[in-house]
């Protein structure tokens, strides 16, 4: 059994070659199961995202997100360099985003540039592959209704998952799953989006040349409002980001009244991850349409 050293030279020597030499390692972030570590080698500086204890190809999808962010928005987002399994450790090596201050027009270009991703679109909703939204499942099903997809593949299965755990009893799951045929007229209609599923501003960083730069994303092709509602949810988004993406892209009418209806989702993934506390900003919502 490789030693943490030798889990990192193996790393290097998959996605770089055999040429890159491993010569420090400093861990940066810890949670349950992720750990974040600066990667120093002969061939620069990385940063690696070890997983254990969970799916296989949760860090494989996330490097696919990744690329398709890349390629859908001017903003920064990371290289992906490698991604795999070494032991019992998924693994994935991606640039280093050294650190800086945001420049002058920081949340101008992080608001147009959303804009500028929310104009890659499709056809349906749901994407090529499932994937994830931090640990948990997160299904990408065709559907060529929105309305359909937000429930059968966003709400009912995290609903679920919460009662199975008794996180929830069966007359709040019933009392949830009533709300269902008065969402049918909430939504405007509007083209599916790439949108990056999981837009708080832990994911959003700042280059060492002022400019945003997003991370960990949760893509799939969505309602653009799934996005700017989340962002919403925990704050921390200056009101020039909102201003400059309206700018290019408007938002319809009534998009306030919305935002908690989108945000069930979040609140949801929260609740199976951290428990009851995001019980009652659940349950407020709820209540809003009894």
């Amino acid at each position: 059994m490789l030693d943490l050293n030798g889990i990192y030279e193996q790393v290097l020597f998959e996605s770089l070659g055999p040429m890159a030499e491993f010569k420090s390692a400093n861990l940066i972030a810890a949670g349950n199961h992720n750990q974040g570590i600066r990667i120093g080698s002969s061939e620069g500086i990385f940063f690696l995202k070890l997983n254990f204890d969970h799916e296989k190809d949760i860090l494989v999808r996330e490097a696919q997100g990744l690329d398709l962010l890349r390629k859908s928005t001017f903003l920064k987002v990371p290289e992906v360099y490698g991604y795999g399994r070494v032991e019992d450790y998924n693994y994935l090596l991606t640039e280093f985003i050294p650190g800086g201050r945001k420049a002058s027009n920081y949340w101008e270009n992080l608001g147009i540039g959303l804009a500028h991703l929310h104009l890659t679109q499709q056809e349906y909703f749901g994407l090529d592959q499932d994937n994830f939204i931090a640990s948990l499942y997160q299904k990408n099903l065709h559907s060529d209704n929105w309305l359909d997809f937000f429930i059968e593949q966003r709400l009912e299965p995290l609903l679920g998952k919460a009662y199975f755990d008794r996180l929830i009893p069966l007359d709040f799951l019933k009392k949830f799953q009533e709300i269902y045929p008065k969402l049918q007229d909430i939504f405007p209609e509007e083209s599916p989006s790439l949108v990056h599923g999981d837009l708080w501003s832990g994911n959003v960083i700042i280059h060492e040349d002022g400019q945003p730069c997003l991370i960990d994303p949760a893509v799939y092709f969505g309602h653009r409002e799934m996005d700017l509602a989340f962002s919403r949810l925990f704050g921390g988004f200056d009101s020039q980001f909102y201003e400059a993406y309206e700018s290019v892209l408007p938002m319809a009418p009534g998009f306030e009244n919305r935002i908690g209806v989108y945000n069930l989702y979040p609140l949801l993934v929260h609740l199976n991850l951290f428990g009851t506390a995001y019980l009652p900003g659940i349950e407020k919502i709820v209540n809003r349409f009894q």
